[in-house]
């Protein structure tokens, strides 16, 4: 009785391929081989392997993230296609889960205008070492800008020179994008129920950062630029209160522009020394 359903779809299959030559166009089968085998097509392949390779741990980290911001949706009362619609439309990390409870809490649109402004200006600084020229066409271009986060930033940033190419930028934007999304949908629809009284979902996003910086430090081991960064951060947490994150970026990119400028300079001084 529980081989029924087995053999009822195998019958179908056996069908399906007996008269697929009646069901499909002319030329069906050899169009989608020809597709499948194209150098474009190969080529997106390879790249998307590589870019989950390099990148799909963080992945996993997006999409865990995602479903506490599914979860905290739904918790708050709100229906679950917020969810994607906050995930994909917004996509602007913390921002997200600010939003939901300002919508909880209706608050005006010059509120939270100015507090997505506040939150995301960090971004500003994000685009002064992003490589965006290596992004080929008008629109990639334009997505690149939309989906550049601090995952993808830093992910992309730590790419050798010679592997920063548009396919591969596009592919490691394209993966945290819809691992963030799905996560988000998932814990929508199934987190409320499920997810809500787990312990930690709300430390992924800190956890992940740690993770982040860890690694871009071992990629680039640089004691002096590590330094700097803690004493920026702790310097404005300690002074700057709820300004701390662009105060912390805003000392942190004048220190990196100061030691650049004293680096260049005593590289001119040591060419003209060697000249005379």
């Amino acid at each position: 009785m529980w081989n029924a359903p087995c053999v009822l779809a195998t019958g179908l299959v056996w069908e399906l391929d007996r008269h697929h030559k009646n069901i499909l166009p002319p030329g069906y089968d050899r169009a989608m081989l020809s597709f499948f085998t194209s150098p474009a097509v190969q080529s997106a392949q390879r790249g998307l392997r590589l870019a989950a390779h390099r990148t799909g741990a963080v992945w996993l980290g997006m999409f865990a993230l995602g479903l506490g911001l599914g979860v905290l949706v739904t918790s708050n009362g709100l229906p679950w296609w917020l969810a994607p619609i906050l995930s994909g439309g917004v996509y602007a990390g913390s921002v997200e889960f600010l939003l939901v409870g300002m919508m909880v809490a209706s608050a005006p649109l010059s509120a939270i205008a100015l507090t997505t402004l506040l939150v995301n200006a960090r971004h500003v600084f994000y685009g002064l070492s992003f490589p965006l020229q290596q992004v080929r066409g008008r629109w990639r271009k334009f997505y690149s800008m939309y989906a550049l986060t601090d995952e993808a930033y830093v992910l992309i940033a730590n790419l050798p020179a010679q592997a920063q190419t548009s396919r591969q930028m596009l592919w490691i934007q394209a993966g945290l994008h819809l691992s963030w999304m799905s996560g988000s949908v998932l814990g929508a629809l199934a987190g409320a129920a499920w997810l809500r009284d787990v312990a930690g979902l709300d430390f992924v996003l800190t956890a992940l950062f740690i993770v982040l910086a860890i690694d871009a430090y071992r990629t680039r081991p640089d004691k002096t630029i590590a330094l700097a960064a803690l004493g920026a951060g702790g310097a404005a947490a300690v002074l700057a209160g709820d300004a701390m994150l662009l105060v912390a970026l805003a000392a942190f990119v004048v220190f990196c522009l100061g030691r650049h400028a004293v680096v260049q300079r005593a590289a001119a001084a040591q060419g003209g020394r060697h000249g005379a």
